[in-house]
């Protein structure tokens, strides 16, 4: 008789409610373990040293950085290593994003718990887990060697711009921004002007007022 695959499970979340539903799905699962879990970037950082999980589950919202980057970083230290990116974001938003970056499904966190743990055994098994609209676009952007292009004027704004976006519709100011990011503030300015242009915005206020609306939209 085959002995019993084992995966093991990592999960990188800032809500105490969040990991605890997590860790008692994965509990009941006789095919999956739970060795750590983190509630920030710094603490994932820190705790990959020491671990070496099947798969990873990282929330894309984190108080101390953006979970975009940190699923990149993950990826660029054990290429190997699985990661579910999950969200309460727009899907056809940050999927793919996510999947650029290194992830191999993206889960939103108003799906089922089953679709979470088929989702798990779909990418140890090699395989991306989408909605079939994002895979459908994400075979066709493979297949046609170019990078492809929504209508949704979000979609224009790099990685970066669309944290920025974020962080300035969560109240922070241009100073803060920086510190949270470990940027200059001309830098994070810079970055300010830009998502003017690309949002077609004419003043600060305008841009503010966008991206409060936005952070209402998700929450």
């Amino acid at each position: 008789m085959n002995k019993l695959k084992i995966s093991t499970i990592f999960i990188v979340d800032d809500h105490e409610l969040v990991r605890q539903g997590l860790r008692q799905l994965i509990d009941s699962e006789v095919d999956m373990q739970l060795i750590g879990e983190a509630s920030n970037v710094a603490e994932a950082l820190n705790m990959r040293l020491s671990l070496s999980p099947d798969v990873a589950i990282v929330d894309l919202s984190l108080p101390d950085g953006n979970g975009l980057d940190l699923i990149k970083k993950l990826h660029s230290w054990k290429a190997s290593m699985k990661i579910i990116a999950l969200s309460m974001h727009d899907d056809e938003l940050y999927a793919e994003r996510a999947i650029n970056n290194g992830a191999s499904g993206y889960i939103n966190k108003q799906d089922s718990v089953q679709k979470l743990l088929v989702g798990i055994r779909q990418v140890i098994d090699d395989k991306i887990f989408v909605k079939p609209k994002i895979a459908k676009r994400l075979q066709q952007c493979q297949s046609n060697h170019v990078t492809c292009e929504q209508k949704d004027t979000l979609i224009k704004l790099t990685d970066r711009e669309l944290q920025v976006f974020d962080y300035i519709g969560k109240g922070l100011k241009t100073k803060e921004i920086a510190s949270q990011l470990n940027l200059s503030i001309k830098t994070i300015e810079t970055h300010r002007r830009h998502l003017k242009d690309k949002l077609s915005l004419t003043s600060g206020t305008q841009l503010v007022r966008a991206a409060i609306m936005r952070m209402l939209e998700i929450e």
